[in-house]
């Protein structure tokens, strides 16, 4: 299964500080729910983890990060990753392309995401990633605003907003499966 996800936001930072912060695999990653950096193989690679919950299913993935480019001059960068699940039941990968921009006194930030999963979580369908994305990408951006404003925030994976977020569509799924496996109506 395939996916796209784009995020924009905007900070209330100068661009310098920001850029400092996003450019730091080390620094960055406290901000990523459920993520941790278990090894740093050299400036460019990274070794990691990251645990999510999609519903009643977690998952744990240990891969690699590689940085392929960080321009300061032009605020880009484009990381690739690559995760297997540990229990040998899948892999994602990803690329991401990120850009700063000043805007308004404070920094534009946006960024595209290709993923590709395999195994057992593409099984949920693109939909359901993407809104299981989209609440773990908010929670990043609210421990960024946090870190960048020097408060202190819990890095841990907020099940409790994730599994409330994605319950009925994951209910839904469960449903429409069972009712197409036993040949019922698909629930509306």
């Amino acid at each position: 299964m395939k996916t796209q996800i784009t995020k924009n936001f905007h900070l209330d930072e100068p661009i310098a500080k920001v850029w400092e912060s996003l450019s730091n695999p080390e620094e960055i990653v406290t901000c990523v729910p459920g993520a941790a950096i278990t090894e740093k193989v050299d400036e460019a690679n990274y070794k990691g983890e990251v645990t999510t919950k999609f519903g009643p299913v977690k998952a744990k993935y240990a891969g690699d990060i590689e940085i392929v480019e960080l321009d300061e001059a032009n605020r880009t960068m484009r990381l690739k990753g690559r995760g297997l699940d540990s229990k040998g039941k899948g892999s994602a990968d990803m690329v991401m392309v990120g850009k700063l921009q000043e805007a308004n006194g404070g920094t534009d930030v946006s960024f595209q995401m290709d993923i590709a999963i395999v195994g057992m979580l593409a099984q949920f369908g693109s939909r359901l990633i993407n809104d299981v994305s989209d609440q773990l990408l908010n929670q990043f951006v609210d421990n960024f605003k946090s870190k960048l404003a020097n408060v202190a925030f819990d890095n841990s994976l907020d099940t409790g907003a994730v599994t409330g977020t994605v319950a009925k569509s994951f209910m839904q799924m469960i449903m429409d499966f069972f009712g197409n496996l036993f040949g019922g109506k698909k629930a509306a």
